[in-house]
């Protein structure tokens, strides 16, 4: 178990939220021009995790926020909104982490007329943040392994709760799209990919699917936080392996987006 952080939830501050980052101008991760709200903290720890300083709530990278400050600056950015379509983003991390002070900012940029997006691991009581989940206007799922023991071995915990929840939050009605981070030396192999395609069916047969293939843009974060980096072991899919498994999970009936 790969730098996984235990009690994250009795370390938040109420009075604040901890962020890792607030990027503008982002189009990845929803409609249109969006505001992305990295929160920290996560119960997984992905040995191929792009951003390692979202594993713990406060390290160097991270900073305590006020709810209002982060609206202040997600103020400045809504003329691009409406513009484009776009509005903002909670990524992380884990954003479920830190539910308060998600709560409170869900609350108040939906209050504002907003479009809300989230980004998700699944690993969360679904009966404590659905409201929050009732606030979006588009879910990003992520799902990264269907085997239980090799799940725990990649990301320290179970995939029992996180695809206990898919059919619970697809029964919210609101859009989903379905993420699945495509890794050589993880998940791509031993049929993982058409028993993923098959539980999105049965489980989300409305949610689009979208694949991530594996990058190493935060490696220089590992050093900088002290952390070991991701093995050499883990390879990036060809485009021609990502259209295979697209036309292979249009067979299962289910549609295909990407926000890249």
């Amino acid at each position: 178990m790969r730098n996984f952080k235990k009690g994250l939830w009795r370390d938040v501050d109420m009075s604040g939220g901890y962020v890792m980052n607030i990027q503008n101008f982002s189009v990845n991760d929803g409609e249109g021009i969006r505001t992305n709200i990295f929160l920290a903290g996560c119960p997984l720890a992905c040995a191929w995790c792009s951003n390692p300083e979202g594993q713990s709530l406060h390290n160097a990278m991270t900073s305590c926020m006020t709810v209002e400050e982060v609206v202040d600056k997600v103020k400045k950015q809504m003329i691009f909104y409406r513009i484009s379509g776009g509005g903002v983003t909670f990524s992380g991390g884990e954003a479920t982490v830190q539910q308060e002070f998600l709560r409170r900012l869900s609350y108040r940029l939906y209050d504002m007329g907003i479009s809300l997006a989230i980004e998700t691991c699944g690993q969360f009581e679904y009966e404590v943040v659905k409201d929050i989940f009732g606030k979006m206007d588009l879910i990003f799922y992520d799902i990264k392994h269907m085997d239980d023991r090799k799940h725990r071995a990649f990301t320290g915990v179970s995939n029992e709760k996180i695809l206990s929840n898919v059919p619970k939050v697809a029964g919210l009605g609101v859009p989903m799209v379905v993420r699945i981070p495509v890794i050589h030396g993880v998940n791509t192999g031993d049929g993982n990919l058409e028993s993923t395609f098959e539980f999105i069916k049965r489980e989300a047969p409305r949610a689009r699917l979208e694949l991530l293939p594996y990058h190493t843009y935060g490696a220089g974060k590992y050093e900088e936080l002290g952390l070991l980096p991701p093995p050499d072991s883990f390879k990036t899919p060809g485009d021609d392996e990502i259209e295979a498994w697209y036309e292979m999970a249009r067979t299962y009936g289910i549609d295909s987006i990407s926000y890249k």
